[in-house]
């Protein structure tokens, strides 16, 4: 069922396609916190990421983000970035779902506040 998934889907792991370039070009640098697997080719001129399970870009670890757009050349396994106290730890993208933002007066919010300071217009 996998290999099916694999075949007919973008979104679960890698295509076929991206099997058998990276089989053939890819050199594995490096595994992040998430499983995601990270490759480049022998001469070193593309990057790119093997997702572990739903490809979600806001997975991809800060240290690894910038290594695949080029911001320094070392990965972090070879160069692990310095972190500060302050720094919270990395989280998803919580767009689309259930628990995303939502501001007060929100009409997603379970108790919407009512707004005193705004008087709809009426037509005369």
């Amino acid at each position: 069922m996998k290999f099916l998934l694999r075949i007919l889907t973008w979104w679960n792991s890698q295509t076929l396609g991206t099997q058998l370039f990276t089989w053939r070009k890819g050199v594995k640098v490096g595994e992040d916190s998430q499983g995601n697997l990270f490759y480049k080719t022998r001469d070193g001129k593309r990057r790119w990421v093997i997702y572990n399970g739903e490809t979600e870009a806001s997975r991809v670890d800060p240290e690894w983000h910038g290594w695949l757009h080029g911001t320094w050349d070392e990965t972090p396994s070879e160069r692990p970035l310095v972190h500060k106290s302050w720094e919270k730890p990395h989280l998803a993208n919580l767009t689309g779902t259930a628990a995303a933002y939502a501001p007060a007066g929100s009409l997603r919010r379970p108790a919407p506040v009512e707004r005193r300071d705004y008087e709809a217009w009426q037509p005369e």
